[in-house]
C-alpha cells in the first residue's frame, strides 16, 4: 500500500505542497543541528531508542522496532551497539521466560541525560538567532512538531 492511499485527515497533494515548501529549510536546519552535535557519542537513532526505553521502561526488541519505525534487524543492531557501550542490558522477561527485555542501564541513563542537555544547548544556539517575537511564537511550533511526531504512523509492511 502506498503512503498516498493511507487514509489521513489531509489530502496527500496538500501535504506534498507544504512539504515542498518546508523541505529546503528543514534539510538545512537538520544539517546545522547534526554538525553542532557531532561531539556526542550517540547517533540520533540511538538517542531515540534510549529515550523510548526511558519513557516506556524495559521493552522487547520487536516493540522498540515498531515504535522506532524500523525493522527488527536494524533495531537489534542498534541495541547491540548500545549494549557494547554499556548503555542498555538484556534480561529475561519474568512474565514470559522465552522473551528478552532490553532496559536502560544507569550508565545509559547518565549518558542520555548528558547528550540530551548537549542537544538542547545546540538547538538553543540555533534558536537564539530568531527575533524575540518569533521566539514567543515557538509554542505553536512546539505543539505542531510534537503532534506530528505522535500522529505519523506509516504502514511498515513491505518496508
Amino acid at each position: 500500500m502506498s503512503e498516498e492511499t493511507i487514509e489521513s485527515p489531509v489530502p496527500y497533494e496538500d501535504a506534498l505542497e507544504v512539504a515542498r515548501q518546508i523541505q529546503p529549510a528543514l534539510n538545512k536546519l537538520m544539517l546545522i543541528f547534526q554538525r553542532t552535535t557531532e561531539g556526542t557519542s550517540l547517533t540520533t537513532s540511538q538517542v531515540s531508542i534510549m529515550n523510548q526505553l526511558r519513557m516506556r521502561g524495559p521493552s522487547r526488541v520487536s516493540t522498540i522496532a515498531q515504535a522506532e519505525l524500523i525493522r527488527m534487524p536494524t533495531a537489534s543492531n542498534a541495541l547491540y551497539q548500545l549494549e557494547r557501550q554499556g548503555f542498555v542490558e538484556r534480561h529475561r522477561d519474568e512474565k514470559d521466560r522465552r522473551g528478552v527485555l532490553v532496559a536502560l542501564t544507569q550508565l545509559g541513563e547518565s549518558e542520555l541525560t548528558i547528550v540530551s542537555r548537549q542537544r538542547a544547548a545546540a538547538l538553543a544556539e540555533i534558536l537564539r538567532w530568531l527575533d524575540p517575537e518569533d521566539i514567543k511564537d515557538a509554542d505553536t511550533l512546539v505543539n505542531l512538531i510534537s503532534k506530528l511526531a505522535d500522529v505519523y504512523r506509516p504502514i511498515m509492511e513491505g518496508k
